[in-house]
């Protein structure tokens, strides 16, 4: 499994939209994860895959958040109905009632919202999934890193579409691609802003992973 080093090109893909603007925000805060619709087996490895991504921001994990206790919540259930018994759920997640009506009406199997605070940078994020046949037949740490690593930074909607960010090694292992992980650590390269508009952002995150690459 070798690693792909990206180039300025392929960086600004990844955060750019299907609408043409750049967007890129990381978290200004460590994640503060709580897990809700799992076994404890599940939980582990839920938890064990959030704490390998924490450790590449250089922020790592937090057991509260100190403004909202948990800052990172996942919900795993069978139908989408069910969020609408969650106890104030509806205080985190604004128009709860017509997004289950949405999601449920289009099939949607996972969905994600980004909470940012004042500066722009990632303060919350909710994880929701739905488990049908086809994420139900998902590895948990497949799905585990999956959901980790699109919820670290504010990808772009298509930026996983034509690249994968998990990869098989030789041994049938399912990890995170080289290529992507440099490039979780380099975006939390506290030079860096937490917040970029401009496409030349996508140009320091290059420059940095080719000093890594050259290190």
């Amino acid at each position: 499994m070798a690693d792909t080093l990206f180039t300025h090109d392929d960086i600004a893909a990844l955060f750019t939209r299907s609408d043409g603007t750049y967007l890129f925000a990381r978290w200004g805060r460590p994640m503060a994860p709580v897990v809700f619709g799992v076994a404890p087996q599940t939980l582990d490895v839920v938890k064990g895959a959030i704490e390998a991504v924490g450790a590449l921001t250089g922020m790592g994990v937090a057991q509260t958040d100190p403004e909202l206790g948990s800052n990172t919540m996942w919900f795993f259930f069978s139908d989408w109905a069910e969020l609408l018994e969650v106890p104030d759920l509806d205080r985190l997640v604004p128009d709860l009632h017509p997004l289950v009506a949405r999601l449920t009406k289009a099939g949607a199997n996972q969905y994600r919202i980004f909470r940012f605070d004042e500066a722009g940078a990632i303060r919350a994020c909710f994880v929701f999934l739905r488990m049908d046949a086809h994420l139900g037949a998902v590895p948990a740490d497949t799905l585990a890193l999956t959901q980790v690593v699109q919820s670290v930074l504010l990808w772009s909607d298509t930026a996983f579409t034509d690249r994968a960010a998990l990869a098989r090694a030789e041994d049938g292992t399912v990890l995170l691609r080289p290529d992507i992980a440099m490039l979780i650590r380099v975006a939390y390269d506290p030079v860096l802003p937490s917040v970029a508009q401009d496409p030349s952002h996508a140009l320091r995150l290059a420059a940095r992973i080719e000093a890594m690459k050259d290190a």
